[in-house]
């Protein structure tokens, strides 16, 4: 009897963990999938109560095309002005953010230079993607590269749900191992497809607790591979109302700018980061920089706001003018600058 009832316990034990079946094994597939797998080191600048200080911020991503196209989360990069990116085994090549869709916590790189005949990651039709489904993450935790999680899908997620920060994303939960350094690194099904961009966590304890949250891959095939990428290059926050009012922004709200990418459609444009920091109001501000006021004649009070204008951009044809109004140390000053396209045409990375 007590034979009988050990068994029973490991075949409950065994119907618990993830199967990824025959003939095979897990190990088999993180060696198939890890060399489309890449970790990320971003560096960008800080404004402080010191001045400016720069830090530097390690996450994951996942080749996608042969021209050098790589998949991330939107935060491991945002605002970041330098970007490198390394593959398994060989020495780091610069990155630069070409689509970017902060509202999915999604990001597209262009590298500068690719390994030769370079694998890639398959992306899955998600939908197909079922809960209790056997799933495996490559990432680098805590800058520990290439560390391998697996786990189930736990739920999914319908756009502005589990996160109002990420409103266009449909999210999969799972509960396979997720910390700091995974984020943008791709989590595979069985069969060792793409079905999901690693975004965030949610703890109490500040560590993992089985409570993980990933971009489906048909969210990043329709917000980065159906439509033109397009990256404004700045980093900010929308202020308005008393705020507004002591900043001297002549209509209810503007976009006050922190950060401006090397590089840049923004750099390009003309416009100006802030150089130090204050609390007005309660509310932490990076001043010094140009408050923009309206782009694409729609003015920006709102981050829907931003979002249209920079679709208005974005859609327009090459060779438009791309203008902007911005406030400029109490001043009202016009930018403008001509509109080249975008790095390509929109078409799904092959």
């Amino acid at each position: 009897m007590r034979a009988l009832t050990l068994s029973l316990v490991a075949l409950a034990l065994v119907g618990t963990a993830p199967s990824f079946g025959q003939p095979q094994t897990l190990g088999d597939l993180y060696r198939k999938a890890s060399p489309s797998v890449v970790v990320i080191r971003a560096k960008g600048r800080e404004v402080t109560q010191g001045g400016v200080t720069r830090f530097g911020e390690t996450g994951s991503g996942v080749l996608v095309s042969r021209d050098g196209k790589v998949v991330t989360a939107s935060h491991v990069v945002h605002g970041m002005e330098d970007i490198t990116v390394e593959f398994l085994g060989q020495d780091p090549v610069h990155a630069r953010v070409i689509g970017f869709q902060p509202s999915a916590d999604l990001a597209l790189l262009q590298l500068d230079a690719v390994p030769p005949d370079p694998p890639l990651g398959i992306i899955a039709d998600s939908n197909g993607v079922n809960i209790g489904d056997a799933v495996f993450i490559i990432g680098a935790p805590y800058g520990l590269t290439y560390a391998l999680s697996s786990g189930i899908i736990s739920a999914r997620w319908t756009p502005n749900t589990v996160n109002r920060e990420f409103p266009l994303a449909e999210f999969f939960q799972t509960d396979a191992t997720i910390n700091t350094g995974n984020s943008g690194g791709p989590m595979f099904n069985a069969a060792g497809e793409v079905i999901g961009i690693v975004s965030h966590m949610i703890s109490k304890s500040g560590g993992s607790e089985g409570l993980g949250f990933v971009v489906t891959a048909n969210t990043v095939k329709s917000l980065l591979f159906d439509k033109r990428p397009f990256y404004l290059g700045v980093d900010g926050q929308i202020v308005s109302g008393p705020v507004a009012m002591l900043l001297n922004v002549p209509q209810d709200g503007g976009y006050l700018v922190r950060t401006v990418v090397k590089d840049s459609l923004a750099e390009r444009l003309g416009l100006r980061a802030g150089n130090r920091s204050a609390t007005i109001d309660g509310q932490p501000l990076v001043l010094g920089g140009d408050i923009i006021l309206a782009a694409q004649g729609i003015e920006l009070t709102t981050i829907d706001d931003l979002i249209h204008a920079s679709k208005a951009i974005r859609d327009q044809p090459p060779g438009q003018q791309v203008r902007m109004r911005v406030l400029r140390a109490g001043k009202v000053v016009e930018l403008a600058t001509t509109w080249s396209g975008g790095p390509e045409t929109g078409a799904a990375p092959r």
